[in-house]
């Protein structure tokens, strides 16, 4: 099917129901991988699996909840376009960091969530405020900046990654042919499938080859259900089951990626206006990203309260708007209320749970190369001279530094240490510091944040 270049139904058209349906599953099929892996990934590297259909459901939920916000703008908060909102990838190293830190103190399931939920609760209100001023910081969140940090998200998840591909954290026969052979085998598929024509297979590229991958095992080897004879078919959401807790020194690194999100999101609506034939400058365009930036910090306050990890505005989807010609806001809300409906079935939970750690880390490694790739796409939106070279090369060698030899900051203090034990913060700070420090040429105009591309992060 040839791509679409005109809409069909614009962003205060009504579609028919039936029409409204078709395109929000479409949207659900693009973004829901992305949705619940983060929760996967979190919750396998804490030891958190008796957690994970409950925190599964939340991320669905909440989903729902914030794409329905972001799109249907309440007051200021949303963007009015529809974006969809979902768990972000970029805060699961700090996160798997800050939760190791409770653990390694004998912190119980219980303990490990209320750190989480009350780091993200605070970084969320970093955000909201930084929304409110992102027009005046844009030169701060440029795209040498924001490309590098996308770029050190990507590598710093790969090792999460290829850890599931070998079997998972702490598994007994990690490493064996069977695990990384069917790992290996689910990139394969992916891989095939996205270098199709079809672009239905290249939207459903990783739902796919994650199925296959369940399905080979269920048939050779055998799947277990038996925890699903535990879960209620339908459970209502119950907010701060696991209450809040604050540590400072664990709170840094995720409130500036909350900083690095904000711009991210500038990115992805900018994509995401020009596919609805909206505005790309001006001041309706400035405050659409504003309203999408306040959008992101409340919604990621609701994701704390439901129990859940940051929420960010997804890429993703944008393609389906392209593909479809239909950037309606009724689709948007459709989109929405799928998920809430989804979120309130446990079950959906279970079943995600039973997936094969090297199934995941299959799909996920891919996933977390693109994150990569698309901060490179950002990161040489302008030309790649010697002032952007010094700060690309110094961010990522402190960042890759820090993951590869993290004994390095074995005699800073605990709280200094933990700051920049995130990779991703040890680059942001590095490529700030350095693009305020480093004098740009005369000939050189720093990049507006209105012409950064999608980065599609979530991918």
């Amino acid at each position: 099917m040839s791509e679409k270049t005109e809409l069909l139904y614009g962003l205060n058209d009504t579609p028919s129901f039936l029409k409204s349906t078709t395109a929000a599953f479409q949207h659900v099929l693009a973004s829901f991988v992305g949705v619940v892996t983060p929760t996967l990934i979190i919750a396998g590297a804490l030891d958190l699996t008796a957690q994970i259909p409950f925190l599964v459901s939340m991320a669905l939920f909440v989903s729902g909840l914030g794409t329905f916000i972001q799109t249907k703008k309440i007051g200021p908060v949303g963007s009015g376009l529809v974006a969809i909102q979902g768990t972000s990838f970029a805060f699961v190293s700090a996160l798997i960091l800050a939760g190791t830190s409770v653990r390694s103190k004998g912190g119980t399931d219980a303990d490990v969530m209320a750190m989480l939920l009350g780091l993200s609760m605070a970084g969320a209100v970093v955000e909201i405020i930084l929304s409110l001023f992102i027009d005046k910081i844009k030169h701060l969140l440029n795209p040498v900046t924001t490309g590098i940090v996308i770029t050190a998200i990507g590598l710093s998840l790969i090792e999460v990654g290829m850890t599931d591909l070998a079997g998972g954290f702490g598994a007994s026969d990690f490493g064996s042919l069977d695990h990384v052979g069917l790992g290996l085998s689910v990139l394969l598929v992916i891989i095939l499938l996205n270098a199709s024509s079809n672009y239905w297979l290249r939207l459903s590229a990783i739902f796919i080859g994650m199925a296959l991958g369940t399905a080979y095992v269920g048939l050779t080897s055998g799947i277990t259900f038996s925890h699903l004879a535990n879960l209620p078919v339908f459970s209502l959401p119950s907010p701060l089951a696991f209450g809040l807790d604050f540590d400072l020194a664990l709170f840094i690194p995720v409130a500036l990626i909350y900083c690095f999100s904000a711009i991210e999101t500038a990115g992805d609506l900018t994509a995401n206006s020009l596919f609805c034939k909206e505005p790309i400058t001006g001041p309706v365009y400035l405050k659409r990203i504003k309203g999408g930036i306040l959008g992101d910090g409340v919604n990621s306050v609701i994701a704390a309260l439901f129990n859940t990890f940051p929420n960010t505005t997804f890429g993703q989807n944008n393609g389906v708007i392209q593909l479809t010609g239909i950037a309606s806001r009724r689709v948007g809300i459709f989109i929405g209320i799928f998920y809430i409906f989804l979120g309130v079935f446990p079950l959906v939970g279970g079943l995600l749970q039973a997936v094969p750690k090297a199934v995941l880390g299959g799909a996920t490694l891919v996933m977390f190369a693109m994150v990569a790739v698309g901060g490179l796409k950002i990161l040489t939106h302008q030309p790649l001279d010697r002032r952007t070279s010094l700060i690309a090369a110094s961010s990522f060698g402190m960042s890759m530094g820090v993951m590869m030899v993290p004994d390095i900051l074995s005699q800073m203090p605990p709280w200094l240490a933990n700051i920049f034990a995130s990779p991703v913060t040890m680059a942001g700070v590095t490529a700030v510091l350095l693009d305020i420090i480093l004098p740009t040429p005369p000939t050189e105009a720093p990049t507006p944040a209105t012409a950064l591309p999608a980065s599609n992060t979530n991918s």
